[in-house]
């Protein structure tokens, strides 16, 4: 049975705070370490309300801090608002502090709204055409140093795993040409995803960090004990996403009995596009839903963000999928 993973946004509830959602984070990861999920992933985003995890590299050595043995790493850091150095030396601190533990997923989107991405970056020419390079300068920085080369320190020697984060066929394409593994986030962006396998299945090429293609697959996901129990908690999901598509970011809200009156026509049909490949419902329906989609993906590995506004209910949604997962692992 494929590696279950979490890729975690560090969501800023109605009526929290950061702290308590970075402390839940925590948590969840603690939760994941201990049902036998594989990493525990953390996105980069900047200007939203509801969105913690801003400072991602900070994060991550919270969490990392706070559990043992799972992976931790960022989904992703958005390459383009960073000088490869500066990601280098933070990721190769991370990778001292915690041994072992530690992925660099890189995106190229910038993660935000442009005006924000435009303060992050301070000069946007450019920088997300120089994706490859920039990639490539950053797996430089964190393997051998060569001389007369700039050195990170702490970084160089330390060969933190790179992935390539994308949404199209971009990143499929260069996570190919160089040998890197790949995730493909359908979690939100359902129209490439077989395309994108299929793309960097064919042109992968064989490196010094992967003989053979290495593909990870997102979904949002919601398990509870019914499936009109998790219907209602990926409300807040749903809600979110309304206004997302209205410019009217918030905390992440709370679930509600119905979604009627709360969208139109036309915000419906796009939240339900966007979340195509969800995964919502009770054991039942988890495990079927689940089994079908590694099985159509052919995907090395799942990982499933959990927008629940309960903590106690996501703590019990980690724990359904990875019940569900050795259920599908026995039945195999």
């Amino acid at each position: 049975m494929v590696p279950f993973s979490i890729l975690d946004l560090s969501p800023i509830t109605q009526g929290s705070t950061v702290s308590q959602a970075l402390d839940n984070s925590r948590r969840l990861a603690q939760e994941a370490e201990r049902a036998g999920y594989e990493r525990f992933w953390l996105a980069e985003h900047h200007g939203m309300s509801g969105i913690a995890s801003a400072a991602t590299a900070l994060v991550i050595s919270h969490v990392a801090a706070g559990t043992k043995t799972i992976r931790v790493g960022s989904g992703g850091i958005m390459l383009p608002n960073h000088a490869p150095l500066v990601i280098a030396e933070q990721f190769g601190t991370l990778a001292a502090l915690y041994p072992g533990r530690i992925d660099l997923g890189l995106g190229r989107a910038p993660g935000t709204d442009m005006r924000t991405a435009a303060a992050l970056r301070r000069h946007m020419e450019g920088s997300a055409n120089s994706f490859p390079n920039d990639v490539v300068e950053l797996q430089g920085l964190l393997g051998m140093p060569r001389e007369g080369e700039v050195i990170a320190t702490p970084g160089a020697g330390t060969n933190v795993p790179i992935w390539l984060l994308g949404s199209s066929h971009y990143s499929a394409q260069l996570a190919g040409m160089l040998g890197l593994p790949f995730a493909f986030a359908s979690h939100f962006a359902p129209d490439m995803l077989f395309s994108a396998l299929e793309i960097y299945r064919e042109r992968f090429e064989p490196s010094a960090i992967l003989d053979k293609p290495y593909a990870m697959v997102g979904i949002m996901g919601v398990a509870a004990d019914t499936d009109e129990e998790a219907r209602r908690l990926f409300t807040s999901m749903q809600q979110s996403f309304v206004a997302l598509r209205r410019n009217a970011r918030g905390q992440f809200p709370p679930p509600v009995d119905s979604m009627d009156g709360l969208w139109n026509a036309s915000e419906k049909g796009f939240v339900d596009h966007a979340m195509s490949y969800a995964i919502v419902g009770g054991p039942e329906t988890v495990r079927r839903k689940t089994q079908a989609f590694l099985a159509d993906t052919r995907a090395d590995e799942l990982i499933i963000s959990m927008p629940v506004f309960d903590m106690d209910a996501r703590l019990k949604s980690v724990r359904r999928f990875a019940e569900a997962r050795q259920e599908l692992a026995a039945a195999a």
